[in-house]
């Protein structure tokens, strides 16, 4: 409870206000306390054919999604499509147990988590193949304990969901891989679309927040690196509602344009367990609209947030799917101008 109190009175500074008589945020009950959620936490019960298809053939499969390991409130959403968005699935790669120990994140941890398995890339290539989704989001726990940190593995996912869906978009949501700038570069040239490593929350919060060797500066180099070797977007997420100020949220943001990173979302941390960092605040949905519009105009090309965005929400909005083909018509056109010139 001490360390709580101290991030209080070292945290957010609950006088910001938007204009007006919006809120930027509320108090978040202490941890003890039993107070229900703001309405605009309310989750919607998951439904649709696509959503009943996809949970089947995974079963089938024996594949996890982060989705559904995660609880995420979006799964619906996200898995359903529609309404003029892409159908968007996130699949857990490298096993359920990372060697890391984030105080957010829920995963089971280890040092020695099981070895990986080596049918992993074909056997999701196959399931991707057979769903019919528009846009795969592949994540996977962080693996200190092999000699590349897993980064040959993610890299031959991606290589074989290509090989047997070249029409699928696909983003990798990276480890840091402690920096190893090497193993940076074979997961940013594998194929993948989108190149996502989240920094999870402002630099003064990094240390009380994210696992010991995770840092913010090692996280901004992961991210400009992955550009530098060719991905031709890069993404990243903040949570919101640990005790952040608005002020360092600015200034975050303003450092991951200045490392080229074209995506961000934001979305409210929301505690899993008793042993968990507990929420400082609550976003409201206006404090959300708020950073949406900072973030806009500083320039980043794609902004989903809100309070129950999670990195992966919608991943595959249209914009986001027609900015990357876009990219991708320009570099065709490029390469038949050199040849033709050539000629």
């Amino acid at each position: 409870m001490t360390g709580f109190r101290e991030r209080l009175a070292d945290g957010p500074d609950f006088g910001f206000r938007l204009g007006g008589d919006k809120e930027y945020a509320v108090h978040a009950p202490l941890p003890k306390e039993k107070t229900r959620k703001p309405d605009w936490l309310k989750r919607v019960i998951p439904a649709g054919e696509n959503y009943q298809a996809i949970k089947k053939k995974l079963r089938g499969l024996k594949l996890a999604t982060v989705c559904e390991e995660a609880k995420c409130p979006n799964i619906g959403e996200c898995w359903t499509g529609g309404e003029g968005h892409i159908a968007t699935a996130t699949i857990m790669v490298m096993g359920d147990t990372c060697t890391r120990g984030c105080r957010f994140c829920a995963v089971k941890t280890s040092k020695a988590p099981p070895p990986l398995d080596p049918l992993e890339p074909v056997n999701t290539a196959e399931a991707i193949k057979s769903w019919g989704v528009g846009y795969i989001v592949i994540t996977s726990v962080d693996r200190d304990d092999l000699p590349d940190q897993g980064s040959s593995h993610i890299a031959n996912v991606v290589k074989e969901m290509k090989a047997r869906s070249p029409e699928v978009l696909v983003e990798v949501l990276s480890p840091d891989f402690s920096g190893n700038m090497e193993d940076v570069d074979r997961v940013a040239t594998c194929g993948l679309d989108v190149f996502a490593h989240n920094v999870e929350t402002v630099e003064r919060m990094t240390p009380s927040v994210r696992d010991r060797r995770a840092n913010w500066a090692q996280s901004l180099k992961v991210l400009k690196r992955a550009k530098e070797a060719g991905a031709k977007v890069t993404k990243t997420s903040i949570m919101l509602g640990l005790g952040e100020r608005p002020e360092e949220i600015q200034v975050a943001l303003e450092a991951l344009r200045a490392h080229d990173v074209d995506v961000v979302t934001f979305g409210q941390y929301m505690r899993p367990t008793r042993g968990h960092l507990a929420v400082v605040e609550y976003i409201t949905p206006e404090g959300f609209a708020h950073w949406k519009t900072v973030a806009e105009g500083m320039g980043f090309l794609y902004v989903a947030s809100g309070p129950k965005v999670r990195s992966s929400y919608r991943a595959g909005e249209l914009y986001l799917k027609g900015m990357i083909n876009s990219r991708k018509a320009a570099e065709v056109n490029v390469v038949q101008r050199q040849q033709s010139a050539a000629a």
